[in-house]
């Protein structure tokens, strides 16, 4: 059976990051997307193709759209290597720090278990390789498109904020060149991996249909590129049916491979109709298949589950899509008709306040988006708009030929009529979509209904939330002197979503969410959730940069977890906090037994695991610690206290690879991994090499030590050492938390370490005593802070043949140890 470091189950926003990161990181990664691949000049144009343009492999369509319908919402999704940035409109705006919340249910507001501060640097990452620019609005030819105009005129008048969004397009050929329509895009170092010549955008309107120009910086020709260059498998046309636990570890993925060319008028029964079943095994599983399809797997698969969180299906919202219409509107002095089929979809992005931005009755908060059409789909979009007129016209042409037939002499020449029938073309070219989206209430619930995926969701709760949409672009549609006109489907209050979320949320634990922070499914490590379906309520703003950015902070959890967890993944196949890597052609057997070994022949740990047949039970657990150093100081305590004092912090993944030798080895030693934010030495910088001890006896019974012991370099590449100890002393209860989150830390001069065996953790010093080697630097007081403690208790993962076992005797040694030393004194 084939078996890869990951497989990562669609190629949107999240699949596409994953694997990116995960090849760059040299895994062996395996990425499956169920559509086909569309290069630029594949997009579908002629009437014949758009026919074929949606998906449904059964009856032989293998293109784009992939359209929902449910009880009180429609929705539109992609299918296509790039997933949704095919068809998205390419606003990429980060979600507004105050929103990062959503109603509990006591009617007030909890907080998301992530935050845009965890955010910011993963935004960043993901701006910088989609490479996000505003639109040009104040250089030609981009300055003439009257609809960004207009908006912001609209905006100012009404007394709203507009911004040009961010956008997901080449307006220039690269970055500090002039813009210019139809220039020749330079491609990446990493190439393209559709090897066709792209273009500069030519304002057509058609990014909702695929760019034929190749403008759009789809992730297909960035972060799918990129990921295809580092080594990444992207199979298209495979399709994932299945997913569950593997035996021993890691999980078995079944899949199909669709055949996009074959006739199902020709072959009606065949077997390429219901094509075999096929399976991959992996150490890790990343479920990026979009909210449908990702809720959708785990609800199909949920027996092989047991213990999956009974959050699976909840929290489900359409991110308050609404789509209006502005008939016959025209620019702020009423003289100009606009043209929305001019310029990309999306110029102009108009936010709505909040309530939680501090502003009383401001309800909640959305955002405005100007749309357009392909200019080729005029006509067909001016009968939609304005069906009254059109039937009128045809009425009044029959009519005039029935009145013909009984003259004498007919007139035979009907170029006016039939001009007039066709109609001037000048409420298209005045006409404009409004896109509105917010903060929604996520009360839906995905459930399977005789085996097919079903919505329960209603546009009621939120009706606040889209009357406010309503009001405002009505308002605006005052100022462009426009005719306002609601989505048809409005009249029976159903609203068509492009942004469905929810289904698999995350939460702070397995009662609210089906994942972590980081999106680790809770009780299954490895399993990780990486499209909109991991958030627990509406982005507010277009949600792709944000689900891109989850993903990015996602593969940093993982990567540090897999490098964390050494030889833990015991088994061929892997599993729980081991490491993704070892079994591809990068690594040879680093991290792991090598590809196709049975579990427990390398794993080191003895005989008796020989015997046994089991391979050993890793432990690890993820702590951040925040504080301040001050440099000169050789005292942590003086250090806190000293002028001119900075911040320090750090994040560590603590891993025992073996619980049952970690328990039993006096110094009880560890590895740590993470990084060290310090300002001294040029800010985040990754730890090398770091030991952890947990209550290390000290000559005391009444005292115990953890210590730390970390090896980094700075910025300047002069190797540093930040070692650490936590005091456990002999006390009151009440001690217990102050003793066992305080951690007094010095900042050393070189890579120290006590003599001893290679790989024996180093000792470590009491506050105010000698540092054995190296110069003293700095020093200070780090602190655990309550959030972050209770955080860190969700992050314990274990990975092998006893972990909840070996959870368990953590736990006894854990209490154990404090008990003796802060227990009441019996003799």
């Amino acid at each position: 059976m084939e078996h890869v470091d990951a497989v990562v189950v669609g190629s949107g926003f999240g699949g596409s990051v994953a694997a990116y990161r995960l090849a760059e990181a040299g895994r062996s990664v395996v990425l499956m997307e169920r559509g086909r691949a569309f290069p630029p000049g594949s997009f579908p144009r002629s009437p014949a193709d758009m026919g074929r343009a949606f998906w449904d492999p059964e009856a032989g369509l293998h293109g784009m759209y992939d359209v929902w319908r449910f009880g009180g919402c429609d929705s539109v999704v992609s299918a296509g290597l790039g997933g949704g940035s095919l068809i998205y409109a390419n606003v990429l705006l980060r979600k507004d720090e105050r929103w990062f919340a959503h109603e509990d249910a006591h009617g007030g507001h909890k907080s998301w278990p992530v935050t845009r501060g965890d955010l910011d640097p993963h935004y960043d990452a993901v701006e910088r390789m989609i490479g996000a620019a505003p639109y040009p609005l104040d250089r030609p030819p981009y300055d003439d498109t009257p609809k960004a105009h207009a908006l912001a005129d609209a905006a100012a008048e009404l007394g709203l904020h507009a911004t040009l969004p961010p956008l997901a397009i080449s307006f220039a050929p690269e970055r500090g060149v002039a813009p210019g329509m139809g220039l020749p895009v330079v491609d990446a170092p990493y190439g393209n991996l559709h090897g066709v010549p792209r273009r500069t955008c030519k304002l057509c309107g058609e990014c909702d249909i695929g760019c034929n120009e190749g403008a759009k910086n789809s992730l297909d020709h960035t972060y799918l590129s990129a990921a295809r260059f580092h080594g990444a498998d992207l199979r298209t046309s495979h399709e994932v049916k299945a997913v569950r636990p593997r035996h021993g570890g890691g999980y078995e993925v079944d899949y199909v491979v669709h055949d996009p060319t074959r006739d199902p008028a020709e072959d009606p029964a065949g077997e390429d109709r219901h094509p075999p079943v096929r399976t991959i095994t992996c150490r890790r599983l990343v479920l990026a298949a979009g909210t449908y399809g990702t809720t959708f797997l785990l609800l199909r698969s949920r027996e092989a589950f047991p213990g999956l969180s009974p959050a699976l299906g909840t929290r489900f919202c359409g991110n308050g899509d609404l789509l209006t219409f502005l008939l016959r509107a025209k620019d702020r002095n009423r003289v100009r008709p606009l043209d929305a089929s001019k310029g990309p979809v999306i110029t102009t992005a108009i936010r709505l306040p909040d309530a939680l931005d501090g502003v009383p009755g401001a309800g909640r908060g959305a955002y405005i988006e100007d749309g357009g059409y392909p200019g080729f789909a005029k006509w067909m979009v001016e009968p939609t708009l304005d069906f009254s007129a059109q039937l009128e016209r045809m009425v009044k042409f029959m009519w005039g030929r029935f009145v013909e037939f009984f003259k004498d002499a007919p007139d035979t020449n009907l170029s006016a009529e039939l001009a007039e029938l066709i109609g001037d073309g000048a409420l298209t070219v005045s006409s404009l979509p409004l896109l509105g989206m917010g903060r929604d209430t996520a009360d839906g619930r995905l459930s399977l209904r005789e085996g097919r995926l079903n919505v329960d969701w209603s546009a009621e709760t939120s009706e606040e939330h889209f009357e406010r949409l309503r009001r405002t672009m009505r308002s605006i549609a005052d100022v462009l002197g426009a005719e306002y006109r609601d989505n048809p489907m409005w009249l029976r209050k159903r609203v068509i979503t492009v942004h469905p979320l929810g289904g698999a949320p995350m939460g702070d634990h397995p009662d609210e969410g089906v994942c972590d922070a980081f999106g680790e499914v809770f009780g299954f490590p490895g399993l990780y959730i990486a499209d909109g379906a991991a958030m627990p309520g509406p982005v507010g703003p277009n949600p792709s940069l944000t689900i891109a950015a989850m993903a990015d902070r996602m593969s940093t959890r993982l990567l540090e977890s897999a490098s964390a967890g050494g030889n833990a993944g015991g088994a061929g196949a892997g599993a729980g906090a081991g490491p993704v890597a070892g079994t591809g052609p990068h690594h040879g057997a680093v991290g792991g037994t090598a590809h196709g070994s049975e579990p427990g022949l390398h794993d080191g740990t003895g005989e008796q695991s020989r015997a046994e047949g089991s391979g050993p039970t890793s432990l690890s657990f993820t702590e951040e610690m925040k504080g301040r150093l001050a440099h000169g100081v050789a005292d942590p305590r003086a250090g806190e206290l000293a002028e001119g004092r900075e911040p320090l912090s750090f994040r560590l993944t603590i891993t025992a690879d073996d619980v049952r030798r970690f328990l039993a080895e006096p110094e009880h030693t560890a590895r740590a991994e993470g990084w060290i934010d310090a300002a001294c030495c040029g800010g985040r910088r990754p730890v090398q090499r770091g030991w952890f001890n947990l209550f290390a006896p000290d000559g005391d019974e009444n005292r115990r030590l953890m210590k730390y012991r970390l090896f980094f370099t700075d910025d300047q590449g002069r190797e540093r050492t930040l070692a650490g100890e936590k005091n456990v002393l002999h006390g009151p209860p009440t001690r217990i938390w102050p003793d066992t989150s305080t951690l007094y830390v010095r900042l050393l001069e070189g890579h120290v370490a006590e003599d001893g065996p290679d790989g024996e953790v180093p000792g470590g010093e009491v506050p105010g005593g000698e540092v054995p080697g190296g110069e003293v630097l700095g020093a200070g007081v780090l602190h655990i802070q309550l959030t972050d403690f209770a955080r860190q208790l969700t992050t314990f993962r274990t990975s092998g043949p006893r972990g909840v076992a070996a959870l368990l005797d953590f736990g006894r040694f854990f209490a154990g140890e404090l008990w003796e030393v802060y227990g009441p004194d019996l003799e």
